[in-house]
C-alpha cells in the first residue's frame, strides 16, 4: 500500500513510518519544514509540503493514496492557549480526508485519546466521548464524525493513544513531570496518588497503526494502550529515586500552581482496557511498561551530561 501520514516526523510518526516501510509499504509524509522533510527522506519516505491548514493538499496527497493515518494536531497551537482553534484546524483535515476518499473503501485512520472517556471505571472501545461543548469535546467530535465516515465508503478507524506513549527520546508527559520534579526539588502526585494513566510504548503503539491501516474493520475503535492503568504516585516514586528528591503529595486545589498546565490532568483516574482491540487485530504490546522504561533513566539525561 501507498500509504500518506500526517505527523509522519513527530514522537509517534517517526516509529510509525518505519513500522510501515519494513512491512512492505510505500510510505508519503506531510512535511511543514525542512528539517521534517529530510528526516522523512532519511527514513525512505516521499515527501508533501504542506501543514494541516492546506486542505487541497491533504485532499490530493489522500487521493493518491491506498491509505491515510491522521496524527498531526497543531499541538503548538493548544498549548498557547487555543485547543479550541487546534481542534477545529484537525476536523477540517479530517472533512477533507473524507471527502477525498469517499466511496473508495480505502483505510482512514485518526489518532485521538483514551483519557476521561469512563470516569469511575475502566474504559473499553465502546465508551464513547461526551461531547459538551467544551474545547476539548471538539477533538472529541472530530473522532465520531471519523467513525461516521464509514457509510460513506471509507474503512474508517479510530485508534485512541494512552496520555504516555513512552520510549526514549518522549518529550511529553513524562519528560515534563521530570522537569517539574528536577525545578520543584520535590516529586509530586496528586493527592494520595492512586490515580491511573493508562500507558505505551510508541513502539508498540506504531504497531497498532500498521494493523489498523491494514486490517482494521470500517467503523472501528481501537485502544493503544498496553497498561490498563498506571498509579502515578509509582511515577512520582520512580522520578524520585532516580533524580535524588523526596517524593510527596500535592494537595488537587495547588495542582495547577504545582504542575503548570498538567495540574488539569495529573489528578485524573483515566484506566483503559486494550482486550477487545487485541481480539479483533492481535496485537500484542511486547515493548517495557511505563514504570521500567522510567528506570531505564533516559527520561533522567540532561542536555550535554
Amino acid at each position: 500500500m501507498r500509504i500518506f501520514v500526517t505527523g509522519a516526523s513527530g514522537w509517534i510518526g517517526s516509529a510509525v513510518v518505519p513500522e510501515l516501510i519494513g512491512a512492505g509499504h510505500g510510505v508519503v509524509g506531510l512535511a511543514r519544514s525542512d528539517a521534517s522533510a529530510a528526516a522523512l527522506t532519511g527514513a525512505g519516505a516521499e515527501v508533501v509540503r504542506g501543514t494541516l491548514d492546506d486542505l487541497d493538499v491533504l485532499r490530493a496527497a489522500a487521493a493518491a493514496s491506498d491509505g491515510v493515518i491522521h496524527l498531526a494536531f497543531k499541538h503548538d497551537t493548544a498549548f498557547t492557549g487555543d485547543f479550541r482553534g487546534a481542534a477545529e484546524a484537525d476536523r477540517r483535515a479530517v472533512d477533507a480526508f473524507g471527502d477525498a476518499l469517499a466511496g473508495t473503501d480505502r483505510p482512514f485512520v485518526l489518532a485521538s485519546g483514551a483519557v476521561g472517556l469512563a470516569p469511575g471505571r475502566t474504559a473499553t472501545e465502546r465508551d464513547m466521548p461526551a461531547i459538551d461543548g467544551s474545547p476539548t469535546s471538539v477533538r472529541a467530535a472530530t473522532a465520531l464524525a471519523t467513525l461516521a465516515l464509514a457509510p460513506r465508503g471509507i474503512r474508517s478507524s479510530v485508534v485512541r493513544l494512552s496520555p504516555t506513549c513512552h520510549g526514549e527520546g518522549d518529550n511529553g508527559f513524562m519528560a515534563a513531570l521530570v522537569g517539574i520534579a528536577r525545578a520543584k526539588g520535590v516529586s509530586g502526585y496528586v493527592g494520595d496518588g492512586t490515580n491511573r494513566w493508562p500507558a505505551v510504548h510508541r513502539l508498540d503503539a506504531a504497531r497498532l497503526f500498521r494493523l489498523a491501516v491494514e486490517q482494521a474493520p470500517a467503523g472501528s475503535v481501537l485502544h493503544g494502550v498496553a497498561e490498563e492503568g498506571v498509579p502515578i504516585r509509582d511515577i512520582a516514586e520512580v522520578i524520585g529515586r532516580h533524580l535524588d528528591v523526596p517524593v510527596a503529595s500535592v494537595a488537587p486545589e495547588a495542582a495547577a500552581d504545582h504542575f503548570a498546565w498538567l495540574g488539569g490532568f495529573l489528578g485524573l483516574d483515566s484506566p483503559a482496557s486494550h482486550a477487545l482491540t487485541s481480539e479483533l487485530l492481535d496485537w500484542r504490546p511486547a515493548h517495557p511498561g511505563l514504570v521500567d522504561d522510567l528506570d531505564k533513566g533516559h527520561y533522567f539525561h540532561t542536555p550535554g551530561a
